[in-house]
């Protein structure tokens, strides 16, 4: 029992240091990624995992190493896609910004700022919805993220909100706006009186 335990430990241990070998590459400390203590680390788990492991809690803190480990290998691939390509990313939300940004210096410096509410009536069209989903791409690209809702759950979101502000204050109108609060999106509702 002993020599097993000895076996997940050290695996964790070779793990760990293959994380700092390959946090070190990324950062520019080292100029080659570690292929080779990776594949010796991944010899290794395909070796445990040939063996019959009949003890739960062993299988089990294979199980949860191994899940870390396939946690990092993600991470890794992406952050070397992003290293060979360039970050994909970077640059849509680049291109976003720098879309909005004429649309910022044409506006009159003497207006005032306008309503952050978009207004919803029972019965609208979807212009209101696809400014709403607009409003959340921003905010989204203004945080360095990719949106995670896509035009259908905005509108989905907004029918069900609206329904239950209205029953609620027994209003017909429902202004909707976005706000990013603790680095995240949100969709905030009120009533208005007609």
């Amino acid at each position: 029992m002993i020599k097993q335990d000895e076996e997940l430990d050290k695996l964790e241990e070779d793990i760990r240091k293959l994380k700092n070998k390959y946090d070190q590459f990324f950062t520019g400390i080292t100029k080659i990624p570690p292929t080779q203590d990776r594949r010796n680390v991944e010899v290794y788990i395909h070796e445990m995992n040939r063996q019959k492991m009949r003890d739960n809690t062993r299988r089990f803190r294979f199980n949860t190493i191994v899940s870390r480990y396939n946690q990092y290998r993600e991470m890794w691939g992406r952050k070397m896609r992003e290293r060979e390509e360039g970050p994909l990313d970077f640059r849509r939300r680049q291109a976003a910004l720098n879309a909005e940004a004429p649309a910022a210096v044409k506006a009159p410096v003497t207006s005032a700022k306008p309503d952050p509410y978009v207004k919803v009536a029972a019965g609208t069209n979807g212009e209101e919805i696809r400014k709403l989903y607009h409003d959340i791409e921003r905010a989204h690209v203004e945080l360095g993220k990719m949106p995670t809702v896509t035009l259908e759950q905005v509108a989905d979101m907004v029918k069900k909100q609206s329904e239950m502000v209205r029953a609620r204050y027994q209003v017909n109108t429902v202004a909707f706006r976005v706000e990013t609060v603790d680095g995240k999106v949100k969709l905030k509702a009120k009533p208005l009186q007609d």
